[in-house]
């Protein structure tokens, strides 16, 4: 039995689910919900965020007959990720689709090359829209306020998250934070163990299942240290461990390996707690990236109107003394 057709007054006038965080769309929380369900309750889950829109013109039964499940199975599925059934998600699904339509960013195999890159930077910017949505400002205030008192920080990551990990060590390091990244991943597990109640520990894990990125986190909340993850997924065993999760990620297209939007997003996150903790102090902030500027300059051709901006900050800190 088909579903019977919704119509666009009825997508305009539904409820938001209780369960889902405001401003924060259907797909992207379904997506993070994926790696703490049952694999029936995934199965369903997956076929969802894979077809939205295919999803939107099933009926129960017909859902679960792809799931390889119950019908039972779907509306439980829909009702754990916060909806109060099958026909709300459906509802929901068809308001953001009609939305997504006005912005299709999927990849063609006819596109041109202009067309392409067009669409690339226009997922992009969904990503960073929809993951900023997902990030609980709460914990968001935790982590720059556990980095901010910190006595040093040690970030981790491993794969296409450890250049990510890298570059937040040396941002911070310009604001005076005594930041490290070790490249190795026993390096990593051993400098967190060597962490203390006075340090912290932030991980960039885009699944939060790496076993090192993992075990690392482990061993740093064992010495004491606190724990911030920056991830995708929301239930995940990286997460379970942590003392601050930051939720955030984006949706993935064809021929782009693991997680490139989600790596942008990641990025941005950080970028915002770098923003949050140098304004929580401003004087220190200020004089550490002027040492930064100083010494980076040393390594370019500098031009006349550098130099005169150079010697203005030199000026003003002998100044200040």
């Amino acid at each position: 039995m088909r579903s019977v057709p919704l119509t666009m007054s009825q997508a305009d006038v539904i409820k938001p689910p209780v369960g889902l965080p405001v401003g924060r769309g259907a797909i992207p929380h379904i997506r993070s919900q994926i790696p703490s369900l049952t694999p029936s309750d995934a199965r369903v889950a997956q076929l969802i965020v894979a077809d939205p829109m295919g999803v939107i013109e099933l009926s129960t039964s017909e859902l679960a007959r792809l799931a390889r499940t119950s019908p039972s199975t779907v509306v439980r599925c829909c009702q754990r990720m916060g909806f109060e059934g099958f026909r709300q998600l459906r509802l929901v699904l068809a308001r953001e689709v009609r939305e997504d339509e006005l912005h299709h960013d999927g990849i063609a195999d006819g596109d041109s090359e202009p067309d392409i890159l067009a669409k690339v930077f226009a997922s992009a910017a969904r990503a960073l829209a929809e993951g900023s949505a997902t990030i609980d400002p709460t914990a968001f205030k935790r982590a720059v306020a556990a980095i901010h008192a910190a006595r040093r920080v040690l970030f981790v990551g491993v794969g296409t998250s450890a250049p990510v990990a890298q570059d937040a060590a040396y941002r911070f390091a310009t604001i005076g934070i005594v930041s490290d990244a070790p490249p190795d991943v026993h390096v990593q597990h051993v400098v967190a163990r060597l962490l203390d109640e006075g340090d912290v520990c932030i991980a960039i894990s885009h699944t939060g299942a790496t076993r090192e990125t993992v075990a690392t986190v482990r061993a740093a909340r064992d010495a004491g240290a606190t724990t911030i993850v920056v991830t995708s997924f929301a239930p995940s065993p990286i997460s379970r461990l942590a003392g601050v999760v930051l939720v955030t990620g984006g949706p993935e297209l064809s021929f782009r390996h693991e997680a490139m939007t989600s790596r942008l997003a990641h990025l941005s996150l950080l970028d915002a707690l770098y923003v949050a903790v140098a304004i929580r102090s401003q004087a220190a902030a200020r004089n550490a990236l002027d040492t930064t500027t100083e010494v980076i300059a040393a390594h370019r051709f500098a031009s006349a109107r550098i130099r005169r901006v150079l010697g203005s900050a030199r000026g003003g800190r002998r100044a200040a003394r």
